[in-house]
């Protein structure tokens, strides 16, 4: 994969396929499916108004994908936000309620309706909710890590 994944078609389908493998439903509409890979990698990443994440199969794994949605909400730059542990984007006492959550995707493949506190840069706490968090699979089944997506977060 190349160094940079923000606009890569190639994680592109890697995301929205192991989606909607796993959870039965698109990651993006019907109209943007039918964009193209290209287009929609782009689109997803530079204008989708929702947010989604992804991280690598590291044992302390670390972001390799955040959106532009996601880089406002956590107030990171894709450089910082790519070289930060996945782990600190919740504070250390809400780390392992992330922990059980990330746990129960390994072993059922994904879960939706979750909500959780988290900490931007600046030390903002916000929620987010209605969390879908799936496994990152490719088509010949090798585990490539977890994604998340939400549409909705507030401040706390």
């Amino acid at each position: 994969m190349p160094s940079s994944l923000a606009t890569d078609p190639v994680f592109f389908n890697l995301l929205a396929d192991s989606h909607l493998r796993l959870t039965g439903l698109p990651l993006l509409g019907q109209t943007m499916q039918d964009t193209g890979a290209p287009a929609a990698a782009r689109w997803l990443y530079e204008g989708a108004p929702f947010c989604v994440v992804a991280h690598n199969t590291d044992e302390d794994p670390r972001f390799i994908y955040a959106n532009k949605a996601a880089q406002h909400c956590f107030e990171y730059s894709w450089a910082e936000m790519t070289a930060l542990r996945s782990r600190l984007s919740a504070e250390h006492p809400n780390r392992q309620e992330r922990e059980q959550l990330l746990e129960a995707v390994r072993t059922q493949g994904f879960a939706s309706g979750y909500r959780g506190l988290r900490i931007a840069k600046s030390g903002r706490r916000f929620w987010i909710e209605n969390v879908t968090v799936w496994n990152l699979v490719d088509l010949d089944g090798i585990y490539r890590g977890q994604a998340a997506t939400y549409r909705q977060w507030k401040d706390v």
